[in-house]
This record gives C-alpha cells, sequence and structure tokens, in this order.
C-alpha cells in the first residue's frame, strides 16, 4: 500500500510500515488512524509473520503528537483509530512481533511508539526524548512502559526531566537491542524480521499473549493460566500441527516446518 504518509510494503511474511511525514514524522489523529490500519490489517494477515516500523528521512524517527494540529484544535483525546496513538500501542491482540528501526530521533509519542515495538534496533545517531514534562503535560503511555523496560529511577529520570537519552546509553539499559550504523539499519531490521518470520508464528503468538495477560498476576496464577490452557494462544499451541512438527523434527534431526496451524 501506497499513501502520502503511511508506506507499507510486504516482502514474504513480512511487513514494512514507514512513516513519512516531513518534516519530523509527527503524528496527528488521521494519520494515527492509517497507522492503526497498516497494524490491524498485519494483526489479521495470516501469511504477515513479522512488522517493521521505520521512520522516513534520516533525522526522525518520529516527533510524536503534531503540535501544529493541536494549535488548530486537534485535542490530546481526539479519535486516533484502532490501535490508539501511533496505531500500535493499544491495538488489541497483536499477538506477532513488531520491530521497532529507530532511524533517527524518538521524542515523546514516538518514543512511545518504539516502546510498543517488541525489540527495537537504533542508528548510531537515533535520540530519545520525553519533553512533555516541559509543556507541562503526562506522556502517558511512556510513563506505564517506560518504569518496565528499563530501571525505574532511569525511567523516572526521563520523565521528570525531559532530558534527552542518547542511544549508547538507551543499549546500556537494555532499552535498545542493537546500536546499528544508519545506512545498514533497514538491512539488519530486514535480516531480524526474517530470522524470526522463520521461527513457529503460533510460539510467538503464545508469548505476546502470556506477556501481556499475565504481567500484573502474581507468578503462580500466571502460571495456571498457562498450565490450565486459559488463555487463547496457549490453548492453540497446545492443540496444534505445530506443536507435534517440533517434537518430530527434534527427533528426526531437521529443521522443523511451520505452518502456523
Amino acid at each position: 500500500m501506497t499513501d502520502d504518509v503511511v508506506r507499507t510494503r510486504r516482502d514474504g511474511a513480512v511487513l514494512e510500515v514507514t512513516l513519512d511525514r516531513p518534516k519530523a514524522n509527527a503524528i496527528d489523529a488521521a494519520t494515527s488512524r492509517k497507522l492503526g490500519a497498516a497494524f490491524a490489517a498485519y494483526r489479521d494477515d495470516p501469511d504477515l509473520r513479522v512488522a517493521i516500523v521505520t521512520g522516513g528521512g534520516a533525522k526522525f524517527f518520529c516527533a510524536g503528537w503534531d503540535l501544529k494540529a493541536a494549535a488548530g484544535g486537534e485535542v490530546p483525546d481526539s479519535d486516533y483509530g484502532v490501535g490508539g496513538f501511533g496505531g500500535l500501542q493499544e491495538l488489541p491482540n497483536l499477538n506477532k512481533p513488531v520491530i521497532a528501526a529507530v532511524n533517527g530521533m524518538a521524542v515523546g509519542g514516538g518514543f512511545e511508539l518504539a516502546l510498543s515495538a517488541d525489540l527495537i534496533l537504533a542508528a548510531d545517531h537515533a535520540r530519545f526524548g520525553l519533553p512533555e514534562i516541559k509543556a507541562g503535560t503526562l506522556a502517558d503511555a511512556a510513563t506505564l512502559k517506560l518504569p518496565r523496560r528499563i530501571p525505574y529511577h532511569v525511567a523516572m529520570d526521563l520523565l521528570y526531566t525531559g532530558r534527552w537519552m542518547e542511544v549508547e546509553e538507551a543499549a546500556r539499559w537494555g532499552l535498545v537491542k542493537e546500536i546499528v550504523p544508519a545506512a545498514d539499519l533497514m538491512t539488519r531490521a530486514r535480516e531480524l524480521a526474517a530470522l524470526l518470520a522463520s521461527g513457529p508464528p503460533l510460539v510467538y503468538a503464545a508469548i505476546k499473549e502470556v506477556a501481556r495477560e499475565t504481567e500484573a498476576m502474581p507468578f503462580q496464577d500466571a502460571m495456571e493460566q498457562v498450565t490450565g490452557r486459559k488463555l487463547p494462544s496457549v490453548d492453540r499451541l497446545y492443540s496444534s500441527e505445530d506443536q507435534l512438527e517440533g517434537a518430530r523434527a527434534f527427533a528426526e534431526k531437521r529443521d522443523p516446518l511451520w505452518k502456523g496451524r
């Protein structure tokens, strides 16, 4: 699909979603709805197994909420579409891997978009920031997500001060999987996506649902959800052809052929 601000590209089982809205890839409500539609289509297409989200250009991954739209009357509780702001962070039942290829500055809601991915690759000039404090407002999704991804005191420092986090610091705290030369970022993202696409999709679905649905549960309660097959993705996995295929492939010392069923 080609759109004026959201481009998608399919390569086998991999979907690339590019936010391309110069100059800063800021997101207004209309753009958010387009992103949500793209990610919902990815979720619902059984032939797609991995998604990459990146920004157009070399300076910004995403600058977050479009303040020009805000100045024109767009309010924070506008209709951002099926996946909430940025199309990804509130998308229900997204049980497939998402890679963020952060090609530049990830600011405010752009940082939150990256946090909504499962894995983050970052160009060597990328930077992360949450400047909402300086505007007297709340970085809502980041306040929920960031303390779960990096040490609490580091997350609070970023939220309280609005300072920049350079890419090396982001990698040090484990926020970023890899730092990649800018020219090689998409090549590396595609290599990682191809690796994941070759893996068992039903297991990925189970991993994502278990992690999401049991996040606030005591350990024993969470284990009962899994061992009791109370989560749909786990029940489907344990009843699947792929579950048997994995065991057979191991016994026969061959690579498994995953069918997603």
